[in-house]
């Protein structure tokens, strides 16, 4: 099942939910060329899981659920670019759990 909010995609795959950028946002920034994601592995609503700089901007990425983030897309650190990919496997920002799936119900159907 896959939702969006925030400009992000989140999709559940049993209880992990994958959280990626949608083609609109990924237009609207540009070229990504730095990301720095945040030390905390727990994420409140609307808290922050990276902040990047791209050619039109420099932004703070929050995540539109409560989760702990069990996985980072670690190579967007060596390779940016890779949020401007149209490829899933290789565009994700985080993978979380422990989400209220009452919350992700209530997400805009993507």
């Amino acid at each position: 099942m896959k939702k969006r909010g925030s400009f992000l995609f989140i999709e559940k795959n049993d209880d992990v939910y994958t959280l990626s950028m949608t083609p609109e946002l990924q237009d609207d920034i540009g070229t990504v060329g730095f990301v720095e994601y945040i030390d905390a592995d727990i994420l409140e609503v609307d808290g922050a899981i990276l902040n990047l700089e791209a050619s039109k901007t420099v932004f703070e990425l929050a995540s539109p659920l409560a989760g702990k983030i069990v996985e980072r897309n670690e190579a967007l650190i060596k390779e940016p670019s890779l949020l401007n990919s149209a490829k899933a496997e290789e565009n994700w920002v985080v993978k979380l759990t422990d989400v209220d799936e009452e919350a992700f119900n209530q997400l805009e159907e993507a």
